[in-house]
């Protein structure tokens, strides 16, 4: 399962009424680190299908959801979990690092 794109109508169906755990990476597009993590974002995807959902929020698009969760760099990783976030990561990040925050929650 590819990445879902998020816009701000979507985060209750596809974020808080998930019932799998749900990775979302905030990012933008003149971001370089985004660019860099988008690879392993997109890995994990594909790995943890049907364990994980992924997702990808565009700071630019989802102006307020980056507000809400006080996103102040970019890229952020956060993990919700029935609903709550659960863990947060800020910058760039290896695959195992960013599995090592998943693995718990799955």
């Amino acid at each position: 399962m590819a990445e879902v794109d998020i816009k701000s109508g979507d985060f209750q169906k596809e974020v808080l009424d998930s019932d799998i755990p749900v990775l979302i990476d905030f990012w933008a597009p003149w971001c370089g680190a985004c660019k860099m993590v988008a690879p392993v974002v997109s890995e994990l995807a594909e790995e943890y299908e049907g364990r994980l959902k992924v997702c990808k929020a565009s700071v630019e698009d989802v102006q307020e959801l980056a507000s809400q969760f006080g996103i102040m760099s970019i890229p952020t990783l956060m993990l919700f979990k029935s609903g709550k976030p659960v863990a947060q990561k800020v910058g760039f990040m290896p695959k195992e690092e960013l599995e090592n925050i998943i693995k718990p929650y799955l």
